[in-house]
């Protein structure tokens, strides 16, 4: 189950318990609500009776010849009130303090009914008729003021106990899911969270081998995968760089022993013209060439530096122009052609070249051919062939250098265009590793492409492409 699904369920579960709180909570306020105005409490009349008996009973024998001590000490020993009035209203007898009552109305004073007797504080205003007792006659009425809390009991009805047993338990559920979460969020977020915080920390220290596992499911087991994705990538990188730095120290090395070795060999050509070894002209010649070839190849491995040096900083300058292909290509081919054959390898010029339109920096042009010829110079023999191809394919310019060295091996393949990379075939570990990687980077520049193909002992076939006009 994932985090987003487990944080709906326990919400709606929250939100469960706090609807019920509160569901009980409005129960007992509308239940206190409705106790509080329902209708007066339902006191016993038989307990009233029993407050006025004695004095109702000495009213009814002894009406003719009140003794009001008497009377009042029966009112005070049963904690009653008593205004005794005839049947006009006037009061014959009063045990209350306030004796300014004289007279009262008896349409409106008088409650005979304990429901509708009137309250006053917490007492009952209530009438009961005196009548003789031998002729049953009704002489008049006393008027008793009681204690509510004497003549009988309130309805108390008791605080319902099911809403409050509820709260409880919801309550004691609502702590529960909150302890639930806390221990989810601790074992699902806050200790996965401290995990990648120490896979971070060895990352940053270098180490990239210890792999960020996590077992669920959820949204933080993706991203514990895109960590460990991006930990990999961080380590093939590293290498990548680590390599890199290699093959750059290696390239320093070797191209300052390549350069080294032709610059000893012109130093020493010169000082020998000088100290006049050589007898005549002819030798002189024959000096001066070997000083050409090997300046020559200085300034292919500066020009190669170069490169390199731009196509780290992303500055190889290619600067197309509109012109058509023949002039221009045999311009570049020819010179390359002398050059392969003062070799001893077999160098054969295309039969036709396509007089066609394109967009090419031709400097840069010429040093892709080059490249490749040169490439192919240094896994040919003398005896072998270097063959040049130029055709047009639908909207773009073709050109194939084939040649019948002793090709590439499966496992360099991959690598080919690939910076600093020089295959194992080279037995004398020629050149630097950039020709290739540089030429790639050209052709793309031109929207073209380049590609090749080699069988083991029988030769390689370089061909890249330049979109028409």
């Amino acid at each position: 189950m994932t985090l987003k699904e487990w944080m709906k369920k326990w919400f709606a579960s929250v939100l469960i318990c706090w609807l019920v709180f509160l569901g009980c909570i409005l129960y007992l306020f509308a239940d206190q609500f409705l106790n509080d105005n329902e209708a007066k409490p339902a006191y016993v009349i038989n307990q009233a009776r029993l407050l006025v008996s004695a004095s109702m009973a000495y009213l009814e024998q002894y009406h003719d010849e009140i003794d009001a001590t008497v009377l009042q000490e029966i009112c005070d020993k049963n904690d009653v009130s008593l205004l005794l009035i005839q049947l006009d209203g006037n009061v014959l007898f009063n045990s209350s303090a306030d004796k300014s009552i004289q007279k009262v109305d008896v349409k409106t004073s008088l409650h005979y009914d304990l429901y509708t007797a009137k309250i006053e504080k917490n007492y009952f205003k209530i009438t009961f008729p005196v009548v003789d007792d031998q002729t049953q006659i009704q002489i008049g009425n006393a008027i008793y003021l009681l204690p509510k809390s004497e003549v009988g009991m309130e309805n108390a009805k008791g605080i319902p106990l099911i809403p409050i047993y509820l709260m409880i338990l919801f309550s004691l559920l609502f702590c529960g899911l909150l302890y639930i979460l806390g221990q989810k969020m601790k074992k699902n977020i806050i200790q996965p969270i401290r995990k990648l915080s120490y896979y971070s920390q060895a990352i940053l220290k270098g180490d990239y081998e210890q792999k960020a596992e996590y077992s669920g499911t959820d949204e933080m087991g993706e991203v514990y995968a895109v960590f460990d994705q991006m930990r990999i990538e961080i380590w093939h990188h590293s290498q990548r760089r680590d390599a890199q730095e290699k093959a750059q120290k290696e390239l320093i090395t070797t191209i300052s022993h390549e350069i080294k070795t032709p610059l000893t060999t012109v130093q020493a050509y010169l000082e020998a013209i000088r100290d006049g070894v050589c007898p005549d002209m002819d030798s002189v010649m024959d000096y001066v060439e070997v000083m050409r070839s090997n300046t020559d190849k200085m300034t292919r491995l500066v020009e190669d530096l170069l490169l390199h040096a731009l196509q780290e900083l992303g500055q190889i300058s290619v600067n197309p122009i509109e012109q058509y292909s023949k002039s221009m290509l045999l311009h570049m081919i020819q010179p390359m052609g002398h050059y392969v054959r003062t070799t001893g390898v077999v160098f054969i010029e295309p039969t036709e070249i396509p007089d066609v339109l394109i967009a090419v920096d031709a400097n840069r042009l010429e040093q892709v051919i080059s490249n490749l010829i040169t490439n192919a110079l240094k896994h040919t023999s003398p005896g072998d062939s270097i063959r040049i191809q130029i055709e047009q394919e639908w909207e773009q310019l073709k050109i194939t250098i084939i040649d019948t060295g002793v090709g590439i091996l499966p496992q360099d393949m991959p690598f080919i265009f690939g910076r600093y990379f020089k295959g194992q075939v080279n037995a004398n570990n020629e050149g630097n590793g950039l020709g290739l990687s540089i030429c790639k980077h050209i052709i793309e520049a031109h929207n073209g492409t380049i590609s090749f193909k080699s069988t083991t002992g029988e030769g390689t076939i370089f061909n890249f492409t330049i979109p028409l006009c």
